[in-house]
């Protein structure tokens, strides 16, 4: 039977482990509600009172007792086992295993709750046990977030024999580990799923169509351009052959995401950044699988993340760890030191897909002329999210004052969204813009055009 009532926060990480303090159960609390009708016995009757008072006594002392005879903490031994390192929004196993210490004796009664620090949504981390010899209690932790995630103790209440009281225990068991973002929805499946679930505005873009680099030679067929009919390969083999050309590989991606103020807000649940990082390896992982060379610059005022383009598998390891603990700051975002970092020694052609949020138009005004000193020699795409709260409200039609100025408010948010839009693509930069959800596929998306259309 477990204790009533709710358990204390937990102690510093590295803290020892006390005798404990005792807990009465719900066992004694109802043992107590008992007692009170020798009390009101006691009122009507004056001479009931000292017999009342002898089982009140007895009581208090049944519970001293039963807290003496409870187990103490040497009693066991207790483990912890996560894996060191999660994936944010993936359901994880947390194993606790108890094990009973030579020389002790029956069966230890109790419960057990794992303190896990605030953020992550967990199930079944508080349960009773009774433990015989060796026990293993499991419960379901799914991280909401990307960082550390540092546990610390583990609260044990111990019952004694008669049930009557508990010694609570603080375990300490310090802890931490990595939350990565969800790798394991960057396989071609996925991404092949999330493009095809897009709405029209967003087509697919056949990757394979376009190019510059030749790839081989087929047979024609009916819808082909006839700009690609090789006419040589024709005649030797006496039927008609089109070339096919596929984008060209190792060209330089490099990914900005700016953690400033504007990032640290919340869309769809999930703070901007966190979808931005998201559609970072989504890229990263297309872009590394085509052959190109990618890097990866995070910002506000200062740098807080920074990777050269590379090539392989390996790149991709280095990026997901380079951006698991990487937060949005409340300053703004120095534009121009990110792209003088950037390119201070980069002299190739680059595809520079900077996300941010264009809701600010003089933190935007700010990028735009930077953005064009980059304008031919490399080719910048800024990607930015949508608020879908704010496009509904925008449009909504307002039934009080306050719908009226909110919607006033909403639509020249919009307008001064799309006329930064606009002035971005008349400065040579390609624009993305989608809602959360579609965020991450948009972006992949307007790669796939670059390299498709051979604009890089």
């Amino acid at each position: 039977m477990s204790g009533a009532g709710g358990l204390p926060p937990a102690p510093r990480p590295g803290a020892s482990v006390t005798r404990g303090r005792p807990w009465p159960t719900q066992r004694a609390v109802v043992v107590a509600a008992l007692g009170l009708v020798p009390g009101v016995v006691a009122v009507l009757a004056p001479r009931a009172a000292l017999a009342c008072l002898v089982l009140d006594a007895l009581l208090l002392a049944a519970v001293a007792l039963d807290f003496a005879r409870a187990p103490r903490p040497g009693a066991l031994r207790l483990t912890r086992h996560v894996d060191p390192v999660l994936s944010s929004n993936r359901p994880a196993t947390v194993r606790l295993e108890l094990e009973r210490a030579p020389g002790t004796r029956g069966v230890i009664r109790g419960a057990l709750r794992d303190a896990v620090p605030p953020g992550p949504r967990v199930t079944g981390h508080h349960q009773p046990f009774a433990l015989d010899d060796r026990l293993t209690l499991t419960y379901q932790l799914e991280p909401t977030t990307r960082g550390e995630l540092a546990f610390e103790a583990v609260f044990l209440r111990l019952e004694g024999p008669w049930g009557l009281c508990a010694r609570q225990v603080a375990w300490p068991l310090p802890h931490t580990v990595k939350v990565f973002p969800d790798l394991s929805s960057l396989t071609k499946d996925a991404l092949a799923l999330a493009r095809a679930s897009e709405d029209d505005a967003r087509r697919r873009v056949p990757l394979r169509s376009e190019g510059r680099e030749f790839e081989s030679l087929r047979e024609y067929r009916p819808g082909d351009d006839r700009r690609a009919i090789d006419w040589k390969a024709t005649a030797r083999r006496s039927r008609a052959m089109v070339r096919v050309h596929q984008p060209e590989r190792n060209q330089v991606v490099l990914l900005m995401l700016d953690c400033g103020r504007h990032m640290a807000g919340e869309v769809a649940g999930r703070r901007k950044l966190d979808h931005a990082v998201d559609a970072a390896l989504r890229v990263a992982k297309v872009s590394l699988d085509l052959g190109d060379q990618v890097g990866v610059l995070a910002f506000a005022t200062g740098v807080k993340a920074s990777l050269p383009p590379r090539k392989g598998a390996e790149q991709l390891r280095a990026i997901a760890h380079a951006l698991y603990r990487v937060d949005a700051s409340l300053e703004e975002s120095d534009y121009g030191a990110a792209l003088d970092l950037a390119f201070s020694r980069n002299v190739r052609r680059t595809l520079v897909l900077l996300m941010t949020d264009l809701v600010d138009p003089d933190a935007a005004y700010a990028l735009l002329s930077r953005t064009r000193r980059l304008v031919p020699r490399h080719l910048p795409v800024v990607a930015s999210m949508l608020d879908d709260d704010v496009r509904a409200a925008a449009t909504a039609t307002p039934e009080t004052t306050f719908d009226a100025h909110r919607r006033r408010v909403a639509a020249r948010l919009e307008a001064d969204a799309k006329a930064t839009v606009a002035r971005f693509r008349d400065a040579g930069a390609r624009v993305v813009r989608a809602s959360p959800g579609a965020f991450g596929p948009a972006t992949v998306n307007a790669y796939l055009d670059v390299k498709a259309k051979g604009l890089l």
